[in-house]
């Protein structure tokens, strides 16, 4: 399993509609083929600071799901938000939960 963690600094004006159009694709990515799990955090002390945090079968889920038209659309209407680099890790799971 591939648990994602992506951090996202935006402009403050651009909070809004950044959250926005989370609310409407996020039931999208979470039913995309291969993905676990999906949520999307702020920072506790700068909320201008948003992670997602996800979990897919594989990297080439992960992969088939950064190639798709779904998140080409998504990150063409996110990017222009930014007021930094994101930055983003792709981790393996060590604990094996039951």
């Amino acid at each position: 399993m591939i648990v994602r963690l992506v951090k996202l600094r935006f402009r403050e004006s651009e909070i809004p509609s950044f959250l926005s159009n989370f609310e409407k694709v996020k039931n999208d990515i979470r039913a995309f083929k291969g993905c676990l799990y999906l949520e999307l955090l702020q920072d506790a002390e700068d909320p201008s600071i948003f992670f997602t945090h996800s979990h897919w079968e594989s990297n080439e889920a992960l992969q088939g799901y950064r190639n798709s038209d779904l998140f080409k659309g998504i990150w063409a209407n996110t990017k222009p938000k930014f007021s930094g680099k994101p930055e983003a890790w792709s981790t393996n799971s060590l604990d094996k939960q039951d």
